[in-house]
């Protein structure tokens, strides 16, 4: 029998550091709603960014022009309802000088007369003024044709230059023609009367004036009731709109021009031309509905004292327009609804791309830096073999019992890892097969305590028991019996 006593029950191993289980799938969890979040985040500074304040040029002629002044309305109005676009105002000498501006892309907005040379990239937002042709001859002369006025002097009453071409172009007199000399522009400010006065010179007066300014413009009913006039019909105009595309044919209703005397005192044929705020084509369809929008709802806003603008109508969306129309003014006018992809596209594609670039930066983030690498199954053998050594350090079951209890943890631990993927499954076998050898090896040393116990208490008791006064004899027997 062994002289070394059996060591004390309270000698337990040294406590293993305890080991912190971080899942992987939290990680890919919080990165994933990470990625949601600034993909989100992005997508609405996009759209911020796209919807933005958008500068728009406008070119105009002078700047006490109808255009000019117009512009100053528009951009006074989107500045005071918080729009997203500016309106920058660029004045020209003329109006002319302004449609050149726009056609060589230096600006996006624009007004031109249909009698003007349109630019090719011109696409039409809004109408927003008729101008007529009004032919008036002196006293009761009746003038039965256009051809008539080859043979008379006519002055024409209008705001530029511009109108004397277009009037040479309708009675087709070149430039250059002898006839060309009779054709006038009337001194600015010319009163109506003094021009069709007896006394004067011109043998008739071609009056082109915005539709809105010819209703409110007392003049006509003045001259009316103090010498008179007439006004004529213009009876080729028809056929002047179908020869020159930019000529619309229109109808004075009677009482136009004067309620008393009653001027037309019936529905009388003319021709006019159109006033059309133009953007350029390649101007979003987005940005040119929104702009045609605001046109349209700010109608009373947007005109000018004169009259100018004061009845906007919307764009024509015929195929054969003069000017045709912009694909965003069609699409508000016609109140086509865009579908969802339509509508969305821009921020779905954003989101796509968003989402595809912060979730491979978080995924490489994840895979270089921050996952839990997974500690391999064979790895945890040591710990095993490890309480397979102090098993027969074991002296009591109370110590068996914690061993197994520890063994039973790391096989847990296992488990878990195995389920959260912080433990991977290379050298499984391994673990496996320690794991058995040393549960049964706690099982045999189970048994063996169990068969010796009545021993063990044997040999504990006489420790466990105060010594008599004639301890030594006690001593002396015992090692004499042994």
């Amino acid at each position: 029998m062994s002289a070394e006593g059996p060591t004390s029950s309270t000698e337990l191993p040294p406590p293993r550091r305890p080991k912190v289980i971080k899942t992987n799938q939290q990680q890919v969890l919080l990165y994933v709603v990470l990625t949601l979040l600034l993909s989100l985040a992005t997508v609405w500074a996009g759209r911020a960014w796209l919807h933005n304040s958008e500068t728009l040029t406008f070119a105009v002629g002078a700047p006490n022009s109808d255009e000019a002044l117009f512009a100053t309305k528009l951009a006074t109005l989107l500045k005071n309802n918080a729009s997203r676009f500016r309106i920058k105002i660029v004045n020209n000498a003329d109006n002319a000088k302004a449609l050149a501006q726009f056609d060589r892309r230096q600006a996006d907005l624009a007004v031109l007369r249909t009698d003007a040379k349109v630019p090719l990239r011109a696409r039409t937002l809004a109408i927003l003024e008729h101008d007529l042709v009004l032919l008036l001859g002196p006293g009761n002369k009746k003038i039965k044709s256009l051809a008539e006025l080859k043979k008379k002097k006519v002055a024409i009453l209008a705001e530029n230059d511009s109108s004397l071409a277009f009037v040479r172009s309708i009675l087709d007199i070149p430039a250059d023609s002898p006839d060309a000399a009779k054709i006038q522009m009337a001194p600015q400010g010319a009163p109506l009367d003094k021009l069709l006065a007896p006394a004067s010179s011109f043998g008739a007066v071609i009056a082109v004036v915005h539709a809105s300014k010819a209703v409110r413009d007392k003049a006509y009913e003045q001259v009316a009731k103090h010498g008179g006039f007439t006004l004529n019909a213009i009876d080729e105009a028809k056929a002047l709109a179908r020869k020159f595309p930019g000529i619309s044919d229109e109808t004075l209703t009677a009482g136009t021009l004067s309620a008393s005397p009653e001027i037309p005192d019936d529905d009388l044929d003319t021709i006019g031309l159109e006033w059309l705020l133009v953007a350029q084509s390649k101007m979003s369809a987005t940005t040119a509905g929104d702009l045609a929008r605001i046109v349209y709802e700010n109608k009373a806003a947007l005109g000018l004292d004169s009259g100018f603008a004061t009845h906007i109508e919307p764009a024509s969306v015929e195929k054969d327009a003069f000017v045709m129309a912009h694909q965003g003014a069609a699409d508000y006018i016609n109140d086509d609804t865009k579908s969802f992809m339509d509508k969305y596209s821009d921020m779905m594609y954003l989101g796509a791309a968003a989402l595809s670039v912060i979730g491979s930066i978080f995924a490489g983030i994840y895979a270089k830096i921050t996952r839990v690498a997974p500690e391999k199954a064979s790895e945890l053998s040591t710990a095993i073999l490890d309480i397979g050594e102090r098993i027969e350090h074991a002296h009591s079951l109370d110590q068996l019992e914690c061993l197994q209890d520890e063994l039973e943890g790391i096989l847990r631990g296992a488990v878990i890892g195995l389920r959260d993927g912080t433990i991977s499954t290379d050298g499984l076998d391994t673990f496996r097969l320690g794991y058995e050898f040393v549960r049964d090896e706690i099982g045999m040393r189970r048994d063996y305590l169990k068969r010796h116990a009545s021993e063990i208490e044997k040999i504990a008791a006489p420790a466990a028991l105060p010594l008599p006064e004639d301890s030594n004899v006690v001593v002396v027997k015992t090692a004499q019996s042994a």
